[in-house]
């Protein structure tokens, strides 16, 4: 398996995947279609340190590189996407803290997020802010010594059962996104409240919400970093995210292709299997060509994050713009080998498609990918 070049990513790969292999698997269709957060999942992946892996030792966590979180939802997703997301989410949310945070707030929350004891949500996008962050709405008043919170986010990930919410909105909107701050949020603060779970075509057992503020009260020693600086701590945890996107897509293409392979070498046709027929095979071979080319680009990126390379943005973006793609036409294609049965409920085929679009669309669309990779090759 491409880049496992020390025994430590060996054993940590061989241990992960015996785990999902027992317990995600199984739980996996069950998911879907209930549309409920695996709560015993969370608890599993907490027993297993797998929210460490974001966060540095030094703020109670177990964070060894970006590779580690990459493989992590890499293997996670192999088997179920929306599990995936719990681990992908706490991180996304933690990373704020990580980049723009005092030494007191990763201290404060670092261990809070490492053992699972809260999950942590990002909260960027609103109903009319999506890939125009200027556009927000969500308005941070300082009063003395708090912030008085205003506004409405929407598609939050894991949003709807989290504890802490990291929390974009303009402190100066004249200033449009050298305006915007972050904070952080208890969901447990008066004038909180979540408007609504999304029902969505796919990663159906991760909970999406409508996150309403309404004059929610917090300290002002809950401002993360400086204000003003929130857009650069958001684009930066974009960076950063946005490999852990792509090491997903390359999952759930490889749960595909796996169980492709499968059907195709038991699916018997005109006398053999059909794997055995040149216009399957080589369908296959494209396949598992594509997600190891798109592999070797996530986990570049994810190097590239650790060294903090000036080309981490590029690449980032590159990286979850071909792995998500790659997703979409593995999966669609895996489907196409299984017919008739892969689009019946009782094979995992059409979920894995239905889940792997969303991997073109979250932490920015694709098209806005291309925007962020033309400006860097422009610079």
């Amino acid at each position: 398996m491409y880049l496992l070049h020390t025994e430590e990513l060996k054993m940590f790969v061989g241990q992960l995947r015996k785990m999902v292999d027992n317990k995600v698997v199984p739980r996996a269709a069950e998911i879907d279609e209930k549309g409920e957060f695996p709560w015993d999942l969370k608890e599993l992946f907490q027993e297993t340190g797998l929210f460490g892996l974001a966060v540095p030792e030094q703020y109670g966590g177990a964070h060894q590189g970006h590779i580690y979180t990459c493989l992590a939802v890499e293997e996670i997703a192999r088997a179920c996407v929306s599990s995936s997301l719990i681990v992908q989410g706490q991180a996304l949310g933690w990373d704020p803290i990580l980049i723009g945070g005092t030494e007191a707030q990763k201290k404060k929350y670092g261990p809070m997020v490492s053992t699972g004891e809260v999950i942590i949500s990002f909260g960027l996008t609103e109903p009319g802010a999506g890939s125009d962050s200027g556009a927000m709405a969500t308005r941070a008043v300082k009063k003395g010594d708090k912030y008085i919170i205003n506004g409405t986010k929407c598609f939050i990930t894991n949003g709807p059962v989290a504890n802490l919410i990291t929390v974009f909105a303009m402190t100066d909107a004249s200033k449009g996104v050298k305006g915007i701050s972050a904070f952080v949020v208890p969901t447990d603060a008066p004038g909180y409240s979540v408007a609504r779970w999304e029902s969505k075509m796919g990663i159906k057992g991760s909970p999406t919400g409508q996150l309403v503020f309404e004059d929610v009260e917090i300290p002002a020693e809950n401002l993360i970093g400086q204000e003003g600086k929130g857009f650069v701590y958001a684009m930066q945890t974009l960076d950063r995210s946005r490999p852990v996107i792509g090491a997903q897509a390359c999952g759930v293409a490889k749960g595909a292709l796996e169980h492709a392979i499968k059907y195709a070498k038991e699916r018997v046709q005109f006398g053999k299997p059909i794997g055995n027929f040149q216009g399957i095979g080589w369908m296959l071979a494209d396949m598992a060509s594509e997600i190891d080319a798109a592999r070797s680009l996530v986990y570049q990126a994810a190097q590239l994050i650790d060294e903090d390379n000036p080309n981490r943005s590029y690449l980032s973006a590159a990286s979850k713009l071909v792995a998500s793609n790659t997703a979409m036409k593995v999966t669609t294609d895996a489907l196409q080998i299984a017919g008739g049965y892969g689009y019946m409920t009782e094979f995992p085929f059409e979920r894995m498609m239905r889940d792997a679009k969303i991997t073109q669309i979250y932490e920015g669309t694709n098209q806005i990918m291309k925007l962020i990779i033309s400006r860097e090759l422009l610079k």
